[in-house]
């Protein structure tokens, strides 16, 4: 996979370094010149220039890229760059990073944006997802689906625990995707299963989230 990343400040250097060693090609895109310093991120490509400007893509030669990701600290950047990639680039996946609350609502189809990342939101989903056993936690939003994330950590006594997975009676818009028990990460079957302390991670629409729980902890 071939990744554009704008924005070289310490989201955007981690994340080529990550894609790096997973065996991605990554352009790292900064208009500030004391951030392209090639040494810090050795395996990535780079360019100095503001990815604001359509003629600074071209150089970039987006249009190659299947994944563009706007990773700097300014949100109306992000927006831009993310537009610029989806009309006049065709990138297939844009990525945005949601930097103040106030403006995620902006972060939709309509500004080219596929997936918008929360930095709040993220933390205080993995704080809820810490302490609140039986809820419905909401780990992640697919803008483009229309479509979330969602997390049940099933707790002691809930009507289902022992039962195999076929047995859950979930809404028709919500997919269980995976069962993370201790360490291990299971792809579920209608075989498995269900234990007290499983998380199940589905994927579904925001209003099947009471359904799930209903399906997953009520009698």
């Amino acid at each position: 996979m071939k990744a554009a990343i704008v924005g070289a400040g310490s989201v955007g250097r981690s994340l080529a370094q990550e894609l790096i060693d997973n065996g991605h090609t990554v352009l790292l895109i900064d208009r500030n010149p004391s951030q392209v310093d090639p040494k810090v991120v050795p395996g990535a490509h780079w360019l100095l220039g503001d990815a604001c400007e359509v003629s600074n893509l071209e150089r970039a030669g987006l249009e190659d890229y299947e994944v563009l990701i706007a990773a700097t600290g300014d949100d109306k950047a992000n927006l831009v760059v993310s537009l610029l990639a989806k009309t006049e680039f065709s990138v297939r996946r844009v990525v945005a990073r949601v930097n103040h609350p106030s403006n995620e609502w902006l972060y939709t189809e309509a500004w080219g944006v596929d997936v918008a990342v929360s930095t709040p939101r993220v933390l205080a989903a993995l704080c809820e997802e810490a302490v609140e056993v039986g809820d419905v936690v909401r780990l992640f939003s697919f803008q483009h689906g229309e479509a979330d994330l969602v997390e049940v950590t099933l707790p002691e006594g809930a009507p289902c625990a022992g039962r195999p997975v076929r047995e859950l009676s979930l809404p028709k818009d919500a997919a269980l995707v995976a069962i993370v028990r201790s360490s291990r990460v299971i792809v579920p079957t209608p075989d498995e299963p269900i234990e007290p302390g499983d998380e199940l991670l589905f994927v579904a629409r925001p209003e099947s989230e009471a359904a799930i729980r209903g399906s997953v902890c009520a009698a």
